[in-house]
């Protein structure tokens, strides 16, 4: 038995723009222990109400924020929140999560979710205090970027607000618009952005007041949850990765050792490898531009790096980012590559979706497939990164095609091969050529591409928490599963994964053990995480995705030419048929009646 007053409030905030109505209910306790929060509750929510045919840029979607069981606590790195929602970019089931502080203090709020749905006939924002929400006129902050519109509501608010809000790009509806909180910290991928664009909503602020940080999340073993907390950060602290290389180069340290293995893509995933590429590394962020380090709510590890170029400021750009926006598009001017991150951040895009939409046109150009108007958009050419992400977020002249994202636009221009994606969502920055359980992780994620879903890189590049042989096959789907069922867990707690690098899954089981008074073992978690990922699929499923979608694009049936991952390429099928096996679903992907039974869940209808 446990009590709703640890770890969850165990109440929700629906909150119906067409109505301009909010009302809190009650979160069943079944819900609570067998999703946690964060993606799991969103997850849940979603199945439940938004049937999987949605248009998700009409009203019948919905969007779901969402904490979970430890924000609040004084467990480290847990200051993110998740938000779920049918994606305009992939039409899947998708999530995401941000750090920052924005996650604690919509907990402060007294609510483990809110979900929004229907759409305001004029631009709102959904004003959160611990009393209750009322719903705020917004004409005054249309067009307007992230930091003017985050500082407009602070300022009105008070500066204990935080703040979650879409840019220009949310508001015209870019397929691959961001949510942005606290400044600099996103929802990013899969165009949820575009999703609260559609609704009207220009933010969210979350408003504790005086209260906040003095309604602290209720624990049900403090002393028990002091010493797995005082365990975490010794071994935070002990890692090589959390305790120092993080810490000092963030996650551009990356860079150079991608570079070397031979899986940093060049010019849209032709290449491997540049000796250019120590230009946009870590080490040269921390000699040219780095101005100080920055963290999450209760993170010891400090990744964020605060950056200033010769005509801007801000955070980053994150290792994705350097690549998507740099090498990806064949440019390795730091100076230029930064200051497209920073517009991108303001504007409120996604930097992994715009860099590799821009690098897709510019092989498009190279292969004489585009018209006249797409002149000097071409690899290499840093000067028409900043014109191309105006563009994309005005949906202006060839920006429109570039805002739908790289699928629609090769598939527009006759060569759909040339669009470097997966479900839609565009691969990241680790060429799965080199690294065959990237490969695998890439084609069967929930969300379309993505490395966050079971980042197999840490074993098979930096052997943790051991090495495995990054060009064998055999043992990568027992990985992938293992790894998409932890991450799922841990995206429900909702936690930093950056963790994995020092700190063994279990302590953080232990943590949700000791905050909720719930039995949960690291078999339990991973449970969890396997029923959370199979609703997933179930909705996927009832969407019209099946095995013809986990597939990677044609250019990775070709080996590398050069660079130490040169004469390798994925056996998909091969993966792809013990993957599922696995899994316990059929040869078409779709989880077995026994499968289904064994996790709790039941099929999805068409209409949820």
């Amino acid at each position: 038995m446990y009590s709703l007053m640890h770890g969850w409030h165990g109440k929700l905030l629906r909150v119906d723009l067409s109505k301009a109505k909010a009302q809190t209910e009650p979160i069943p306790k079944a819900i609570l222990s067998s999703y946690i929060g964060g993606r799991g509750i969103g997850v849940r929510y979603l199945a439940d109400e938004v049937p999987p045919e949605a248009d998700p840029l009409g009203p019948g979607n919905k969007i779901v924020l969402a904490t979970g069981p430890l924000n609040g606590t004084t467990v480290p790195v847990t200051g993110r929140y998740a938000a779920v929602s049918k994606s305009p970019l992939t039409g899947t089931v998708f999530d995401c999560n941000s750090g920052g502080s924005f996650g604690v203090y919509l907990k402060y709020c007294g609510f483990d979710a809110v979900i929004i749905e229907g759409k305001s006939p004029e631009p709102v924002y959904l004003h959160l205090t611990p009393e209750g929400a009322s719903i705020e006129g917004a004409k005054g902050l249309r067009g307007k970027g992230v930091k003017a519109t985050t500082d407009a509501l602070r300022e009105k608010h008070g500066k204990s607000a935080r703040v979650s809000c879409i840019g220009p790009a949310g508001e015209n509806l870019v397929l691959f618009a961001n949510i942005e909180n606290d400044y600099h910290h996103a929802l990013g991928r899969g165009g949820l952005g575009a999703v609260l664009g559609s609704k009207n909503l220009k933010a969210v602020v979350v408003d504790a007041g005086e209260k906040a940080a003095q309604v602290p999340t209720s624990v049900a073993h403090p002393d028990a949850l002091k010493v797995i907390v005082q365990e975490i950060n010794k071994r935070i602290q002990a890692s090589p990765m959390t305790g120092k290389g993080l810490k000092i180069f963030g996650t551009a340290q990356l860079v150079n050792l991608m570079n070397a293995m031979g899986i940093f893509p060049i010019n849209n995933f032709q290449q491997g490898t540049h000796p250019e590429a120590d230009k946009i590394s870590g080490d040269a962020i921390i000699e040219q531009i780095f101005q100080s380090n920055t963290a999450c709510h209760m993170c010891p590890i400090a990744c964020g790096k605060l950056t200033r170029t010769g005509t801007g400021e801000g955070k980053g750009p994150e290792y994705e980012s350097v690549w998507a926006l740099g090498a990806d598009c064949g440019i390795f001017d730091l100076e230029a590559v930064t200051n497209a991150n920073y517009a991108c951040n303001e504007l409120g895009l996604d930097t992994i979706t715009a860099g590799a939409t821009i690098a897709c046109a510019m092989e498009l150009n190279e292969r004489g497939k585009l018209p006249a108007a797409w002149k000097g958009v071409d690899f290499g050419n840093k000067d028409v990164l900043l014109p191309l992400i105006e563009k994309i977020v005005a949906r202006d002249g060839i920006g429109a095609d570039l805002a739908l994202g790289s699928k629609r636009l090769a598939a527009k221009y006759g060569a759909p091969e040339l669009a470097m994606q997966v479900k839609g969502l565009e691969m990241p920055a680790y060429d799965p050529r080199g690294a065959l359980g990237m490969a695998l992780a890439y084609a069967t994620s929930n969300r379309g591409a993505c490395h966050l879903r079971a980042y197999t890189v840490g074993a098979e590049l930096l052997g943790l928490p051991k090495i495995f042989d990054r060009f064998s096959f055999s043992d990568k789907p027992d990985l992938v599963v293992k790894l998409q069922n932890g991450n799922a867990f841990f995206d429900s707690i909702v936690a930093c994964k950056f963790t994995g690098m020092g700190v063994p899954d279990d302590y953080y089981s232990r943590a949700v053990s000791a905050v909720t008074g719930l039995e949960i073992t690291i078999t339990e978690a991973e449970h969890i995480g396997e029923r959370i990922w199979n609703l997933e699929r179930l909705y996927n499923n009832a969407a019209g995705l099946g095995r013809a979608d986990d597939a990677l694009p044609p250019r990775f049936q070709n080996p590398l030419q050069s660079g130490a991952s040169k004469g390798h390429v994925p056996p998909m099928d091969i993966m792809l048929n013990m993957f599922y096996e696995i899994r316990g679903w059929t040869d078409e992907g779709v989880p077995r009646p026994g499968t289904l039974q064994r996790l709790g869940l039941k099929p999805l209808s068409k209409e949820a």
